[in-house]
Parts: structure tokens; C-alpha cells; sequence
């Protein structure tokens, strides 16, 4: 698995994670939409760590501009 995220990609699925997770444990979200948002959360934190987004694979997407393509 070669790494397809950059940086800027990691830092904004985060963020975007932390939102979702602070509006679910608040309360603003809740039910089913809630559940859905936490699971796509869960998933944006794991593919932020490992750097490799799945859904940019079959496309050629590459935000990580650090390695050269081959």
C-alpha cells in the first residue's frame, strides 16, 4: 500500500472527524444520521493514519505530492 494522502487531505479529515464526533457527543446529531457520520468519522481518522485513502485508488488520485509516481 503506497501512500496517496498528503497532508493537507489528512489534516482536513480530521478535523472533520473531531467535528462530527463533538456534534454526536453533544447531541446535535443523533439517531441514524449520527450513527452514519460517527462510522465515516471512524473511517476518515484510519485512513488519515495510515496515509492511504481506498475510494482514490481506483482513480490515480494522489494528493501526496511528496513521492514521485511511478
Amino acid at each position: 500500500m503506497k501512500k496517496n494522502m498528503g497532508s493537507a487531505d489528512r489534516i482536513i479529515r480530521m478535523i472533520a472527524a473531531a467535528i462530527v464526533g463533538v456534534l454526536y457527543f453533544t447531541n446535535v446529531i443523533t439517531g441514524t444520521l449520527g450513527i452514519v457520520l460517527m462510522v465515516i468519522a471512524g473511517i476518515f481518522v484510519l485512513t488519515s493514519f495510515i496515509s492511504f485513502c481506498p475510494i482514490y485508488f481506483p482513480f490515480g488520485i494522489r494528493t501526496n505530492k511528496s513521492e514521485s509516481k511511478e
